[in-house]
């Protein structure tokens, strides 16, 4: 069963996202987006904003490796109305580059338009805690800025000729089953689905799927060990750990039941993005040929649907 959907790689999965340690040895954007050509994929997620390059620089390598610009990873602190306020011009630098690629260069036609994710910030005491739970929910109050700030956020991304999404993240107020679907009968915008985070938030990917397919318009995947995350967790280890433990692993060598789901999202005619991701901390001495393998299995156990 094939799809009509598009393959994008994401810097994270080499490393290179908004936590990474200053100073890390990390792999430069040509030789990414060389990796992500080489193995077969047709897009790329944005990544740090600037990684890639800004305005023509961004076009050029983006069209030089055959790639188009899936999306890009915004986060705000959306439950706070202060802190939004102040946050607002990271909303508008990100929409800054990725509507630099729209309309798209010399005529041509883009597979599919960048998505730009949104995703609440979270805070210390959620981010000590991947999974939520208990006592670390929002209040009414909470919820009610929650939805306030995101319907602003939203209708700044529309103004500027681009549609959002939301992506469901650990260690945010948006992580659980529950409030994902407190967060969907709050607000309009479609659903990043992630499936290692809905994993580590306690929830069933194919079940969930089939939940929210109606909202669903852009994919993240990814493949998790449950067992890991758990060791990480229990030992009093957040997000961070988790990044770092070897919780994110290749598609099939975790607990996602990559074939149900992906046969689920093949039959419900999804045409979005799939953007894959596995989660790496870089580390000294960090095998760089890990990620062209890596990225070559990821890729390979898609082509059954993609």
């Amino acid at each position: 069963m094939t799809m009509r959907a598009q393959v994008a790689g994401a810097p994270v999965s080499f490393g290179v996202f908004e936590l990474t340690p200053e100073g890390a040895d990390v792999i430069g954007p040509d030789e990414m987006a060389e990796v992500l050509q080489s193995t077969g994929y047709t897009g790329i997620d944005l990544g740090p904003v600037g990684y890639l390059g800004r305005d023509a620089a961004l076009r050029d390598r983006l069209t030089r490796h055959g790639l188009e610009l899936a999306g890009g990873w915004i986060d705000l602190p959306f439950s706070d109305d202060a802190a939004f306020e102040a946050a607002l011009g990271r909303l508008d630098d990100a929409l800054d580059v990725q509507s630099a690629v729209v309309p798209p260069q010399a005529g041509t036609t883009p597979a599919l338009p960048p998505r730009p994710t949104l995703a609440d910030s979270g805070d210390d005491r959620r981010r000590a805690h991947p999974g939520g739970g208990a006592g670390l929910e929002l209040d009414t109050r909470g919820w009610d800025a929650l939805e306030r700030n995101v319907a602003h956020a939203v209708s700044v991304v529309r103004a500027r000729g681009l549609e959002p999404t939301f992506h469901h993240h650990a260690c945010t107020y948006v992580e659980t089953p529950p409030e994902i679907d407190e967060f969907l009968a709050r607000t309009d915008v479609g659903l990043t689905f992630d499936t290692g985070h809905l994993l580590l938030g306690g929830g069933d990917p194919l079940t969930a799927w089939n939940r929210w397919r109606s909202r669903i318009d852009h994919l993240h995947l990814k493949d998790v060990r449950v067992d890991r995350m758990r060791e990480v967790t229990s030992a009093g280890g957040g997000m961070v750990e988790v990044w770092s433990g070897g919780v994110f692993v290749p598609l099939g060598e975790g607990d996602l039941d990559i074939v149900a789901l992906m046969d689920a999202v093949a039959s419900s005619d999804y045409a979005g993005w799939v953007v894959v991701e596995q989660d790496v901390m870089p580390g000294p001495g960090h095998d760089r040929a890990s990620f062209t393998r890596d990225h070559t299995v990821n890729r390979e156990v898609l082509r059954r649907w993609l």
